[in-house]
This record gives structure tokens, C-alpha cells and sequence, in this order.
């Protein structure tokens, strides 16, 4: 707990607590006397590796238990709570492998979305977003991982890309 502020050790207990390893600026209203407090509070925390910023409004907490910042979260569960649950899905290689089409491990995960495209690493991850159409995104399907639910292309719809890259 080196470098961090009695505030800051205050706030990332209770969000480790209360279980919110996932969380948004609101989460922390709580802890702040403004607006401009809740920045500076959210800008050192991200400093000093405390929290990622996962999208506009989202960040991760890491957890106190995590010995040097390292981080264990999966990355389907990482996709998820960058798109709020909403109108993306995971594809590619990584959608084969989850539906044991194939047994190469992918080294970047594909998601496919309506919003955004690029390639970004989050928590170790290297995730490449691709466009898409609301029309495939109506196609995937919701699975679970430790009671966490995330979209990814149906089993069918893998076989069919697979096809595709023959």
C-alpha cells in the first residue's frame, strides 16, 4: 500500500469490499467532496496503477490481493465491461477456441462491435476491435464465465468463419 493516500487506501477497500472491481466514477462519488476532487482522486489512482481505465465512464480496480499489479481477470469478462454488455461480440480465434473448434490459444482477442475499431491492450490483454453490423451482433449468443456473462459468436457462426478462412 506504498505511495497511496489514506483516501485512496479508503476507497479501494471499500470497493474491494463491496466486491466492484468493475466501477464507475459515481461508485466513488462517496469519497469526494466535488466533481474536481473525484477527478484528481480517479487521476492518481490510474497514475499509480491502482485502476485501468476500461471506456469513458468504466474503470478496474486492481485488487489489493494482486501482488505487483498483476492482474488475472479474464478477457472475455475484461470485453464485457468495456461494452457495458451491450451490441458487440467476441469473435475470431478466440470464439473458435471457446467453442473447442480449435486448440490454438489466441494471442489477441477479436470483438466485434457496432461503436468502435483499433487495437488496444488492457490488462495484458491485446483486444482488436473490428466493425460490424447490429444485424451480426443480433447473432451471438450469451455465455457465462464465474457468473459473469459476455456475448460471443454462436458455435455455428465460428464454423462458418472458419469456413470462410480455409
Amino acid at each position: 500500500m506504498e505511495g497511496l493516500s489514506k483516501k485512496e487506501i479508503e476507497i479501494i477497500s471499500w470497493l474491494e469490499f463491496y466486491k466492484k472491481y468493475f466501477f464507475t466514477s459515481q461508485d466513488i462519488d462517496r469519497f469526494s467532496r466535488n466533481k474536481t476532487h473525484r477527478y484528481n482522486i480517479i487521476k492518481n489512482l490510474l497514475k499509480k496503477k491502482r485502476i485501468f481505465k476500461l471506456n469513458m465512464t468504466k474503470y478496474y480496480l486492481v485488487p489489493i490481493k494482486a501482488k505487483s499489479g498483476g492482474l488475472a481477470e479474464d478477457s472475455f469478462i475484461i470485453a464485457d465491461e468495456v461494452f457495458n454488455g451491450k451490441n458487440y461480440f467476441i469473435g475470431g480465434w478466440a470464439a473458435a477456441n471457446y467453442w473447442r473448434l480449435t486448440e490454438q490459444i489466441p494471442m489477441k482477442i477479436e470483438i466485434y462491435s457496432t461503436k468502435r475499431q483499433g487495437i488496444k491492450k488492457l490488462l495484458g490483454t491485446t483486444f482488436i476491435f473490428r466493425r460490424t453490423t447490429k444485424k451480426m451482433t443480433d447473432k451471438a449468443v450469451i455465455e457465462k464465465i464465474s457468473e459473469h456473462q459476455f456475448r460471443i459468436l454462436s458455435r455455428n457462426e465460428v464454423k462458418k468463419w472458419m469456413k470462410q478462412k480455409k
